[in-house]
């Protein structure tokens, strides 16, 4: 069973399930956001291929990266540790000292949390963030005509997972989006500064083509982009041709990029910092069943519920 089974049936199970659906959930009468990750040990990481520190880092992180796709300003989290009985002291210290580095570089105070014994490390955090635009964000705001934007580069951090994974020589940069991402919080501040609508804005946690097959189905509308105008580094093109793999499947499904992937109106489009922000596709009409066109050279590869079920991420 995968991730969208799941949902799912947690939707069904629930007599109000109106804040589920978005990986923030905006409390109106609070103005707040919050949302909620977890990092479980030989699931989303391994002690073998990170420390201590990065981990500490890579959990906020990924939290911050969830407000950043809401627009809001991030402001505390509460961390809730599962921990084995041979965890020494010196872990718990430098897990805080990168936890305790990432929150100070996005002015975030840590404000509690709970420590429990556990088999495998398991790391979960809350993180709540302030409303700065009177525009909410969400994967169903998707209207026709939207360009398709996005930033950052795309595909290094799961090249980064598959070098480790495999004991493969890598750049460092690969190793570095994978185990230290960055949050695209500033980006989002920035963008919250100039929409003058609700838009659809999600964070490539899952990979590009996933945040774009989820956005498509929630809005019920199809989605065309080229795989071509979609930012690469170089040394994911390098380390791909040195091991003779196709660079492009890391971009369309690796996972963790936790870059910004956005659908907005051409009246906000013409605001943006095209240096930051860029174009890759466009929302089509309404579809019964919407799928994720992807424009290559010489084909068009189309994404429907087979292909993204076989290609998805799969957290369990």
């Amino acid at each position: 069973m995968k991730e969208l089974d799941f949902l799912k049936i947690i939707n069904n199970s629930l007599d109000n399930p109106e804040y589920l659906g978005d990986d923030c959930a905006y409390l109106d009468e609070a103005g707040l956001f919050v949302t909620h990750d977890t990092l479980v040990e030989d699931v989303h990481f391994s002690l073998y291929t990170t420390n201590a520190y990065l981990l500490g880092r890579k959990s906020i992180s990924v939290n911050l990266s969830d407000l950043a796709a809401a627009l809001a300003k991030p402001l505390y989290v509460s961390i809730s540790l599962s921990l084995p009985k041979n965890t020494d002291n010196k872990f718990i210290e430098e897990l805080y000292r990168g936890i305790n580095d990432i929150c100070r570089e996005n002015n975030v105070k840590v404000i509690g949390g709970d420590i429990t014994g556990s088999d495998k490390i398991v790391i979960s955090v809350c993180a709540i963030g302030k409303k700065i635009s009177k525009y909410l964000t969400s994967r169903n705001n998707a209207k026709k005509g939207d360009y398709i934007v996005v930033t950052g580069e795309f595909g290094s951090s799961g090249a980064g997972l598959y070098a480790l994974s495999n004991f493969l020589y890598s750049e460092e940069d690969l190793i570095n989006k994978h185990l230290n991402p960055v949050a695209r919080v500033k980006e989002a501040i920035d963008l919250a500064k100039i929409i003058n609508r609700d838009i659809t804005a999600t964070d490539a946690s899952d990979g590009l083509v996933d945040s774009l097959y989820k956005i498509a189905l929630a809005s019920g509308r199809s989605i065309k982009i080229n795989i071509n105008d979609v930012p690469v580094s170089k040394s994911l093109c390098e380390f791909s041709r040195r091991n003779k793999l196709d660079y492009k499947h890391f971009v369309k499904w690796g996972a963790e990029d936790y870059e910004l992937v956005l659908c907005v109106p051409k009246e906000i489009f013409c605001k943006l910092d095209k240096t930051v922000f860029i174009p890759i596709g466009h929302v089509l009409n309404k579809d019964s069943n919407p799928v994720v066109y992807i424009q290559n050279e010489n084909n068009t590869e189309k994404v429907d519920d087979k292909s993204f079920q076989n290609n998805s991420y799969n957290h369990f």
